[in-house]
């Protein structure tokens, strides 16, 4: 992330690798979350960010969209995603929260994984940080 800041030229926003994961550590579903102020410029270099990476993931997000709509003949680039975001979900996040154990349903929570990504490979394209904006603007 802080390489892709840098390519971005958002070093004075994120002037080091610390001040990112405290940034994203603010999250209060995190095991530990951090509560640091964050700005609007900090909020929208993050969105940048992300929109950027996406664009390095976009062939992996839209084979796992693929392979969601074609779950019958291939399931498992599907599967493997959702094991590998429950794993990271286990690992980082605050498992008694009822929101996290929705998330962990290996089940209901199908319809979200599947939204994720489909935001991000639409934060991929041109107008990517617009869209991610909108998105998390109306969460």
């Amino acid at each position: 992330m802080f390489a892709i800041s840098n390519k971005l030229n958002l070093q004075h926003l994120f002037p080091s690798k610390v001040l990112i994961w405290r940034l994203r550590s603010n999250n209060p579903m995190r095991k530990s979350p951090n509560y640091n102020y964050i700005n609007s410029q900090q909020f929208d270099g993050l969105i940048k960010i992300t929109s950027e990476m996406s664009k390095y993931l976009y062939p992996y997000i839209r084979a796992i969209v693929s392979s969601k709509d074609n779950y019958m003949i291939k399931p498992n680039l599907w599967n493997d995603f959702q094991l590998r975001f429950i794993e990271l979900i286990e690992e980082r996040f605050n498992t008694e929260s009822i929101i996290v154990k929705n998330l962990m349903d290996y089940d209901n929570s199908q319809k979200y994984y599947k939204k994720i990504l489909l935001t991000l490979s639409l934060a991929s394209s041109e107008e990517g940080y617009n869209r991610l904006k909108f998105v998390l603007a109306n969460l």
